[in-house]
């Protein structure tokens, strides 16, 4: 086989195939998917568990997320916005599907001639019903209600009316009223006394909708933070997010002390070093400055890619050290500084060696955790931003069978 020569020549040059690295990745770990999805649904069991897919699966890809999810027991999948829904049914996807954040211009007809269960706070139940119609099909409604959250969802006042109205549409056939849910604001801080009072006001709800002739399908409040601590939220169905990617919802709990598996790791290459003398200043605002002779090395990766810009101090993985990131972030690149490797003196160049900015955190390596500490932000952020431009990569694709076998803890306490 031939290829072209790198210097632009077009004429053919004959040798072996090099063996390919890729500049940047994401690579995503499909195992690490369907052990967190068997590892959730056994803490939550007897409920159902809803995979949330959103935002491209926080940024691992929806559609082979989803896939994976499910062929590791989950029974549901969640987005917010019906587009996604839509594009997990093109996919090819058939599973029990729920979109709930909606705006005017939301495409109910399609939802409903896909069959996507369509969240309900309220306004949105004349379209939906307008759509039924429509399609000559009944809608799949979840009426979602307000309990604490002060987001979408039907206040605590205005729920009594929507369920009448709701269950008179039942009643004409163009819509069944599916499920019931609302959504937890402080369950990741477990000491805090709101999640005791949104599972009454829950309660309530519920009795409010049964007096009213609801017989729903499932009965959701929890998300990731309140199916590994609070079994007294689970009802008929948990809805699992960043857990599903295997990261922790906890300040001071690690996914590895939950038995998660942080699913994505972010690497690329090395891409230029080069030694410089003391004071050299580094990256746009020259806000550092080299302390001695050191040699600067070059990562590819910046805001661009969907790494935070005030993230300066998140660690790079280079041969088994961690390397803080100095200077300003910039859109394609940042740069790390080796210390004293001298390069120009005969000393061993680490130009094209693997950089790994976050990973499982196995051996020490760095995590979205400490992206996230660098930045200011929480670790759903740093995942879920990462931008297209990087290309993401799937191992792991086939399930482990053997992995199956193995038998979680019960929840955390």
């Amino acid at each position: 086989m031939t290829y072209p020569a790198a210097t632009g020549d077009s004429r053919p040059v004959s040798g072996a195939v090099p063996a390919y690295v890729e500049e940047r990745s994401a690579v995503i770990d499909l195992e690490a998917i369907r052990h967190n999805v068997r590892r959730l649904a056994a803490m939550a069991s007897p409920a159902q568990l809803m995979a949330v897919v959103k935002a491209d699966a926080y940024g691992h890809g929806a559609v082979p997320v989803a896939r994976a999810a499910l062929g590791a027991g989950a029974s549901w999948l969640g987005v917010a916005h019906i587009s996604e829904a839509l594009a997990l049914r093109a996919a090819g996807i058939e599973a029990p599907l729920l979109a709930w954040l909606h705006t005017p211009e939301s495409n109910f007809a399609a939802a409903v001639a896909a069959g996507i269960d369509i969240g309900c706070s309220g306004w949105e139940l004349q379209r939906i019903v307008a759509a039924a119609r429509a399609q000559e099909r009944p809608a799949r409604v979840h009426l979602k209600v307000d309990t604490g959250l002060g987001r979408n969802g039907a206040t605590l006042n205005a729920w009594d009316s929507l369920v009448g109205e709701a269950m008179d549409y039942q009643d004409q056939g163009l819509l069944r009223v599916v499920g019931v849910f609302s959504h937890l604001a402080v369950a990741d801080e477990p000491d805090r006394p709101e999640t005791d009072e949104q599972l009454e006001a829950f309660r309530e709800v519920l009795a409010i909708a049964h007096d009213a002739g609801v017989d729903p399908e499932v009965r959701h409040l929890a998300n990731t933070p309140a199916t590994l601590s609070r079994p007294d939220t689970h009802f008929d169905l948990v809805r699992v997010g960043l857990g599903l990617y295997g990261l922790s919802p906890f300040e001071g709990q690690s996914s590895k002390e939950l038995g998660l598996r942080p699913a994505m790791t972010l690497r690329t290459v090395v891409s230029h070093c080069k030694d410089v003398p003391d004071g050299q200043g580094v990256s746009y605002g020259l806000n550092y400055r080299t302390r001695g002779a050191s040699t600067l090395g070059l990562i590819p990766l910046g805001y661009g890619d969907g790494v935070p810009r005030v993230a300066t101090g998140g660690p790079v993985r280079v041969e088994g050290v961690n390397y803080p990131v100095v200077g300003r972030i910039a859109m394609d690149q940042m740069v790390i500084d080796f210390g004293p490797l001298h390069v120009s003196a005969g000393g061993r160049s680490l130009l094209g060696a693997e950089a790994v900015l976050f990973g499982d955190g196995a051996d020490g390596g760095p995590t979205a955790e400490d992206w996230a500490r660098a930045a200011g932000t929480n670790n759903y952020e740093i995942v879920t931003r990462i931008s297209p431009r990087v290309p993401r990569r799937y191992i792991n694709e086939e399930p482990d069978r053997s992995a199956a076998q193995d038998v979680p803890a019960g929840p955390r306490q």
